[in-house]
């Protein structure tokens, strides 16, 4: 009877089995059907408005069309582009040409054995002329066509020749150089045949980190466009190294080589905000550029044939500070004990000119410009350079222990560089 339960139990246990593995079956087969079905009318999953703390992997964004504007303009055209195209047809090549003589010995002359026997007793020179090419850049800038550039491009020039990008060529005429900002302004005549003309922009609204595009003809590369950013606003003139200048530079990081000098520098919208000049030979990155407000200043000047009058005191200065004061006095062999203060340090008063007029010493520290405290060198430069030629200043400066009051009257740097 035992054996008959224990097989009766083991077929019911079979039968079960094999009833559970059909239901599974069953159940796999539906779900597999119903997965096409239930992934075309799942409805879409809501985005919590506040996903800040949600992990990154879990946010969903819906499409959209929209992008920002940088996106938008990257995408389809950069601004860079766009700002090229407002005044790139207005950039112009500038070749010159100048004739230079030069004395070469004669070596026929200079050998001793044929010397000797023509009775000679020294060289003889045959003068030589030598025809030397520069290039650079420059924008025009009205219909009549005048071109703004560099004093340095067409300096000394014999023959100038102004290269349009649509391939047009022009003879082109020196009109005013002032070599004090090393700004120069050519006018080439068109017969009445229309000009692109450049947009000027207003250099004193600038910032640091603004982008800056330079458009110019560098190494004999036309047409050719770099970008950066404005590095530093009002850099001296002596902290870039040219000291003989008078001008607050526009620091950029845009690339600007040896034919660059002359061409616009431009903001986002394709604005000129200033004139490529320079670059720092010891420098990489490092260029600068002439505001294009002060081109503005004196380009009517420049285009009458005017020379700029540039006031001056006619001193050497430097920044001094009471660090600096103190070490020059601790130094035994020093030739002078200077006052412990800042202030700007009279190095050098040259001869003949107003500071020496007015009885400045080396040594002297000025301390203010009427009544305004300076501290720095190129603070009392730019002071100078706001006031008309022949107008007094009052200068306080420190002479040892005493402080004392002098009246200085301005002159011309022109007329004392041509003296």
């Amino acid at each position: 009877a035992a054996s008959v339960v224990r097989a009766s139990a083991l077929k019911l246990a079979l039968w079960f089995k094999r009833l559970a593995t059909i239901a599974l079956t069953l159940l796999l087969t539906n779900s597999l059907w119903l997965l096409p079905s239930l992934a075309q009318t799942a409805p879409p999953v809501a985005v919590p408005t506040d996903s800040s703390n949600l992990p990154a992997a879990t946010l969903t964004q819906e499409p959209t069309t929209r992008q920002s504007p940088a996106v938008s303009a990257l995408s389809s055209e950069s601004f860079v582009a766009n700002a090229v195209r407002n005044v790139g047809n207005a950039v112009v090549r500038i070749d010159t040409e100048r004739t230079v003589t030069r004395n070469v010995p004669d070596l026929f002359y200079a050998d001793p054995f044929f010397r000797g026997r023509m009775g000679g007793s020294g060289f003889q020179s045959i003068p030589q002329e030598e025809r030397l090419r520069g290039q650079g850049s420059g924008f025009i800038i009205n219909e009549i066509g005048d071109i703004l550039t560099n004093a340095h491009v067409v300096d000394g020039a014999d023959q100038v020749t102004v290269k349009l990008k649509d391939g047009r060529s022009f003879e082109g005429y020196v009109e005013g150089i002032d070599e004090i900002t090393d700004l120069a302004v050519i006018r080439i005549n068109t017969a009445g045949e229309l000009l692109p003309v450049s947009q000027l922009g207003d250099s004193d609204e600038g910032e640091v980190g603004d982008w800056a595009i330079a458009v110019g003809n560098p190494l004999g590369l036309d047409n050719t466009v770099t970008l950066g950013i404005v590095s530093t606003l009002k850099r001296s003139s002596a902290a870039v190294g040219i000291p003989d200048k008078r001008i607050d530079f526009i620091q950029t990081d845009a690339a600007i080589n040896p034919g660059n000098s002359g061409g616009p520098l431009l903001n986002a919208q394709g604005e000129v905000i200033g004139i490529n000049t320079a670059i720092r030979a010891d420098a990489m990155g490092i260029g600068i550029a002439i505001p294009i407000n002060k081109a503005k200043a004196i380009q009517a000047s420049l285009s009458r044939g005017e020379r700029i009058a540039h006031p001056y005191l006619g001193v050497q200065i430097a920044t001094l500070t009471p660090d600096m004061a103190k070490m020059n006095n601790e130094d035994p062999n020093s030739a002078i004990e200077l006052p412990v203060t800042d202030g700007v340090l009279v190095v050098r008063v040259l001869p003949n000119t107003p500071a020496a007029e007015a009885g400045l010493r080396r040594g002297d520290v000025i301390t203010k410009i009427e009544g305004l405290r300076v501290k720095q060198a190129d603070q009392l430069q730019s002071r100078v350079d706001r006031v008309k030629v022949g107008e007094s200043l009052k200068v306080t400066l420190q002479r040892g222990d005493r402080t004392q009051q002098f009246s200085v009257k301005t002159a011309d740097l022109s007329e004392q560089e041509s003296a």
